[in-house]
Order: structure tokens, then sequence, then C-alpha cells
């Protein structure tokens, strides 16, 4: 490509046109400074210019500061802009430095992100980041390309207002990453102790932050929640044109002559006992081959939510619910999420009908998909179904379900998917809002029997969509990269077990391995590096299978009224399968299959939901460990067993066994010697003792500190080195030391504490 010629302007002192054309043809910001080198102005030429931009500026000819012009009710072409909102899973900003009023508030400007492999899926853009970016005008608005991505120190922050001795103010940051606190210049009315958001006063970091919203008590019920929403930019309250529109929807007529009449089927939910929603019911009957006939209802969300309407743009906006253990932020307004879209007891509610058959073997040999009404006829919790079952109590109808899962059982035995039931943490509050209890969620069969039946209906839907040839929005779970499953084999080494990699690497070879595992401490260390090596999974149009799970097609089609990946499904199968209903109200969007824009480029909206859904879960996560925090700030001083995670050179990361909630163990408190650091093997190690510190390791650790505001935890040993309590090894002998070979642990995840996203995706309800 040539190189781009330069143009030239007149010497001397421009005139208003000469300026405006300057503002618009110029590539970079066009600043005072910059006008005088075009022109070639020197000295007094220089004030005068100085006077001629102040007097367009009074004219309302141009806007800005010396450092950059435009034209009134524009934007520059090179502007630092901040992002307000994700829409439709592209994110919408402001000029940063635009001084709105009545007559011209700020544009909203469109910002195209770089697309495929060259964009990091982690640097995507969320609400409150700032970017320096190039401007221009497209069709009746303006349209972005980011240049750079600003520091985060110059983004929105949460905090806590403090007061020195002197009464100046200090924002004490509610992130556990940001460890100093931060002088405030213009506290906005915020008092001692309220929970803030705060900006920068100024470009200069000595400028301090300005309060911009006062958000409350950060320690009342329901606050925790609150600053993982506000933290992560995720949307929580609904426009009031997506409610209207909901509204009018939620009276739609269920076109029962349209729709397979299914309300004679004892079709029954089964869900947790606090579910806020049911968007999935399930039935079975032997269909005397030895084999069963099932139904997978789905809430129609499809037949609510149509393309390019209000709701379904705060949907996409939002991309799934988000739960948290005092609310939900549902992706859809409550009138349908919670009631209409909710397969209720013993109303009349549509369905997307997922009809399947079951072999002898558990094989799913065919499916259909219908519009139906169905009347559902229980709501059962989970612990109570079970206990009927247990208790020889069930229904016929509960009773069939459980041996039509004893077949999809042995199919699922068959595949051999991933088996990794690690616990997961439930935070039970009472009627105050306060924690009650932090227990670890009881894995029941009536868990399993619901999941089979879920991933069943999930695999036939992206079958049915591949048959057709139809657009699929696929839930992908590649196999672990080499270099994961490189560290995998090295961490494995430590335990003297062997993993080649010349083999081919299955869920099966996992699962193997950690059969062979007697020793149940050792087996949950390897059971976490396992699930560390995995890759996260993600939704997108080109299938790769589902490694996890061993499926070779898998979609999401289960949870529409939490998930927006799964109404494209129901969309697309709309659309593929001619099940379209009769026109709805004049008011509201017509089809119910895909949109135009969705099946020409389903790439773009997958990567966004994939986004959200990451968002969710560290929103999700923050959220427990602030939680986890607050009841343990109780017990400080207390003594606690638990396991090293990660390794660095300022200290240990452990957690509590049985409960979560990770913490640090300062390197300062572990001994007067010095602890030398082995970054390749990740351990710490006494310079004159030889104690070392290593990954999976139990400790004794006693808590000093739980800070239930950031969720941050400090322990320090109770007693070093005696404290210190291994997990002993094959070869390794009371009393003697494992060979260097064997003190190697952990050094593929140390500093990664993270876990992938849960890699069943079986579509449950939190």
């Amino acid at each position: 490509m040539p190189p781009m010629t330069k143009l030239r302007y007149p010497q001397g002192l421009p005139t208003r046109q000469q300026v405006l054309d300057f503002i618009a043809q110029s590539d970079e910001p066009a600043g005072k400074r910059e006008m005088a080198k075009a022109f070639g102005l020197k000295g007094t030429e220089k004030i005068a210019l100085k006077g001629l931009l102040k007097d367009m500026a009074d004219e309302g000819l141009i806007d800005g500061n010396r450092s950059a012009f435009h034209a009134m009710g524009g934007v520059p072409k090179v502007t630092v802009l901040r992002i307000v909102e994700i829409d439709e899973g592209e994110p919408v900003a402001v000029p940063d430095s635009w001084q709105p009023d009545d007559a011209s508030p700020p544009p909203r400007i469109r910002v195209i992100e770089p697309r495929g492999k060259v964009r990091d899926r982690n640097a995507a853009l969320r609400v409150g980041d700032r970017v320096l970016a190039r401007t221009e005008e497209a069709g009746s608005g303006w349209i972005a390309h980011p240049m750079k991505k600003l520091q985060g120190g110059e983004e929105q922050m949460m905090g806590v207002v403090e007061l020195d001795g002197a009464g100046k103010g200090w924002l004490a940051p509610v992130d556990k990453r940001v460890r100093n606190a931060v002088p405030i210049s213009d506290l906005g009315g915020a008092e001692k102790g309220q929970l803030v958001l705060a900006e920068p006063a100024g470009r200069s970091p000595r400028s301090g932050m300005k309060v911009v919203a006062v958000l409350g008590d950060p320690l009342a019920p329901r606050a925790f929640s609150l600053i993982a929403i506000h933290k992560h930019g995720i949307p929580f309250v609904f426009p009031e044109g997506a409610v209207t529109e909901a509204e009018a929807a939620a009276k739609l007529p269920l076109s029962e002559e349209t729709r397979e009449d299914l309300r004679h089927l004892p079709i029954v939910a089964i869900d947790p006992a606090d579910a806020r929603d049911h968007d999935d019911a399930i039935w079975a009957e032997p269909d005397g081959e030895g084999g069963f006939r099932a139904l997978v209802a789905i809430a129609d969300v499809s037949y609510y939510v149509r393309p390019g309407g209000e709701t379904d743009r705060e949907a996409r906006k939002r991309g799934n619910s988000v739960y948290f253990p005092d609310r939900v932020v549902p992706m859809l307004p409550e009138v349908l999420s919670a009631d209409v879209c909710s397969l209720k007891s013993g109303a009349d509610r549509a369905a997307m009908a997922c009809h399947l058959t079951i072999d002898s073997s558990g094989n799913v040999r065919e499916w259909r998909f219908t519009r139906a009404v169905v009347r559902i006829a229980e709501v059962i919790a989970y612990e109570e179904a079970q206990r009927r079952i247990d208790a020889d109590e069930a229904a016929p109808h509960l009773q069939n379900l459980w041996s039509a899962w004893r077949l999809l059982e042995k199919a699922r035995h068959a595949r051999d998917p991933l088996n990794l039931d690690l616990p997961e943490r439930r935070v039970v509050l009472n009627s105050e809002g306060k924690i009650a209890e932090i227990a670890i969620r009881e894995r029941l069969d009536a868990h399993r029997v619901v999941e089979d039946f879920m991933i069943a209906a999930n695999v036939a839907a992206a079958k049915a969509l591949e048959a057709k040839v139809a657009p699929v929005v696929y839930r992908i779970h590649e196999p672990p990269s080499r270099e994961k499953l490189t560290a995998l084999k090295d961490y494995l080494a430590t335990f003297d077990r062997k993993l080649s990699l010349g083999q081919v690497i299955t869920p099966s070879l996992f699962n193997r391995m950690l059969k062979d595992i007697a020793d149940e401490a050792e087996k949950a260390l390897i059971m976490e590096a396992v699930l560390r090596s995995q890759t996260q999974a993600y939704y997108g149009p080109r299938n790769a299978g589902h490694f996890g799970l061993a499926l070779g097609s898998y979609a999401h089609f289960t949870s529409p009224i939490r998930r927006y990946s799964d109404l494209l499904v129901h969309r697309a199968l709309v659309d593929a399968y001619g099940l379209e209903q009769p026109r709805p109200k004049a008011d509201l969007p017509a089809a119910s299959g895909l949109s135009d824009r969705d099946r020409a480029d389903l790439a773009r909206v997958s990567e966004a939901l994939s986004n959200a859904e990451r968002r969710a879960m560290e929103a999700e996560r923050d959220t427990i460990d602030r939680y986890v925090a607050a009841w343990l700030s109780g017990k400080v001083g207390e003594v606690f067993d638990t396991r090293v995670t990660g390794v660095q050179k300022f200290g240990l990361f452990a957690t509590i066994i049985g409960l979560g909630g990770d913490g640090l163990v300062p390197v300062s408190t572990l001994g007067a010697e010095r602890f030398n650091y082995d970054e390749k093997a990740q351990r710490l190690i006494g310079e004159h003792s030889g104690e070392e510190f290593v990954m999976g390791q139990i400790l004794k650790l006693r808590l000093a500190e739980a800070n239930p505001l950031t969720g941050a935890l400090k322990f320090e040993p109770v007693d070093v080195p005696e404290g210190v309590q291994r997990i002993e090894r094959r070869g390794e002998r009371a009393g003697h030391k494992t060979d260097h070979k064997a003190r190697r642990q952990g050094q593929h995840t140390a500093g990664k504490r993270g876990r992938p996203s849960n890699i069943r995706h079986q579509g449950r309800k939190k």
C-alpha cells in the first residue's frame, strides 16, 4: 500500500472554515498545537489562534479543549471513550471527556472490537473500561475502532469511604487485587463507612478520586451481590420499554389449536427447593420393547421473546441469569422468567417438547421437536423426589423416570465421560439475609436423573439441527492443550504416576487413573489437577465436540429462561422444522425464529455469550468468597485444616478443606529463617532447615484476618515446622524425606487458583 499523502494547509492564521476542515481531515487529535504546526503559526499568531478557537467555541462551531477539538455535536477522530453498556454483544461507549448538558447529550458510539484469533477472549471490553479509539461517522451514528485499552487504574473503582485524623477522605477498594487506599478529592456527599463508586477526578494520579454514586452500607444484607454486580458491570435494572413489552407478550394466547396438547401426561419438574424459575420438566413410560418413550418439556421462551424487540435486546445484553445467594439477576423480566415462562404446577404453559425414544441399551434412537401446551403435574424438590424413591413411596410416573434414567446411565457409563465429582459450596441465608450455614451441596441420584435427561435433549437438539443443515450454537469443550497435558504429566510424576502423551487423550484415560487411586487425599489432589488441565467451555457455531461429556455434538437447549444460547437454539429449531406460530399482537415482533443478523454471523453473538458467562461466573465466585469471609470473620484466631493451592515467592495460598475460601500465608510468617523460592518446582525451601512448602500439602493454619468487603483471608502457621503435615507418596517412609523429584508438586497451576467452568454443563439451575 503506498504511503498516505500528508495534506498541506495554507500558511498563516486560518479562517473558521479552514479550522473546521482541518478538524474533519485530521487522523490525529486536532489540538491547538497541531493546528499551529499545520498552518505554520509562530509567536503572536499562536495567541490569535487561541482567541479564534475560543470564539468558535462560543459560537457553537466547535467543542473540546486545547489538546483536541471537534465539530460541535461531533466526536474527535482520536479520543478516549468509556464503555457504558454491552448491547447485543457489542460495547457501546461515550466520549470520556464529554461535558453533557440538556442541549447536547454525549453521543453513543458503537465500538467495533477485533474479530478472530487476534482477539484475546479474556480482553473483551466491559462496562467501565476506557479505550483510546479512532472514531468515524457511519450512517446516522458513530462507530469506533479501539487502539488500546487504558490502564485499570483510570477506571471506576468501588470501595468504602474512610476518613483520616485530618478529615481527609480515602477510598478502601473492595477488590482484593488493589492493596492500597486511594485519596478522595471529592466525597460527593458520601459519609464515612459508606460503599461508593468513584472515578478519577483528573488525568493525573495526584488528582485523586471523586465519588459518583453512594451505594450504602457495605455490610448490609444483599450488599455482597451488589458489589459484584457493579464490579463486573452486570445489567440489573430492566429498561421500561423491555418491561412493557414483556408484560404485553405475557398476555399472548397459547394458540392451543396449533400446538401439540400434552396436558394429559403427568410431566414433573424436579428442581432445587429454592429454584426461582422452572424451565424444564420430564416424563417417561415403557415402550413395551425394553426401552422408554420420554419427553423433555422446555419453556417456550421463543414464543414470548421475539428477535429485535426490547426484551430480546436486553436479554442479549445480559447473556444469562446470574445467581447469588441472596438474589438472582434474571435474563428476562420477572413477568416472564418467574411467571408466564416458568413451568408451574397445574398451569397451562407453552413448551418446546423434545420427544425421545430410548432403547434397552440407553441409546436415544429417535427424536422429534414440537411446540406444545403442557400442564405440569408437580414441581418436586430434588431431596423430596429422592426420599420418595428411597422410601418406595414414589408414584408410577416418578418410578418410570428412574427406570428410564437407569438406561441412560448405562449408556453414559459406556461412553465414559469425565467423572470429576468435586464438592460445591452452598451459602444458606436466614430470613434476615445473614449467613446461617456454609455447606457442601449434597449430590443425589435425583440430580443425575435430571442431568442425564437434559443431556439427551441437548444432544438431540444439536443433531436435529445438523440433520437440517441449520445454524447451531454449539456448547464446545475442547480437549486439554499439549502445554497443560505436559504440566499435568510432570505433576503426576511427583506421585510416581505416569501419563503418556503419545496416546489418544480421552476422558476414560483420566477416569481410569482416578479409579486406581486408593488414598482419598491423593485422589482429591489429582482430581483437582485433572480439572485444572481442562480447557474452558465456550459457545460457537463450528462444532469441536464436548470432550468432558465424550460427545460429538452438543448444544444448550434446556434452559432458555436463563441462557440466551438456548433461546437461539430454540429459534433455529423453529426455522428448521417449520414450528412458527400464528402472528402475535401487532405491537410485538412477528417472527420467533432466528434473525437475519444472527443467521449471518452466529460467531459474533456466540463469543459475546461466552464472555457474559465468564462474567457471571466471576461475579458469583466473588460473592461466595465475600460471604465465606464474612462468616469466617467471627472465627478469627481459630485453627483450620487447609490445603496449599498455590506457591509464590511472597507466600502460600491455602484453602480451608470442606469449606473453601482461599487465603494468603505470607512468607514472613513461615519462620525466622529465609525461605528461597524455586520457581520451576513451585516451592519454598527453608535456607537452613530445608523445610519445604509445596502444592497439595495439608497444613493446620490459624485464621489471622477475614475481610468481608474484599473476600480476602489471611492465615498464619500454628507451628513451624512441626505443624507441617505431608501427604505420603509412594516410596516415602515416615521420618525420611522424599527425593527431589517427589518434591516437585503443582508446577502446572501455582498462582492459577481459579477453576475452569463446570465441564459437565448439564444446564441445571444454581
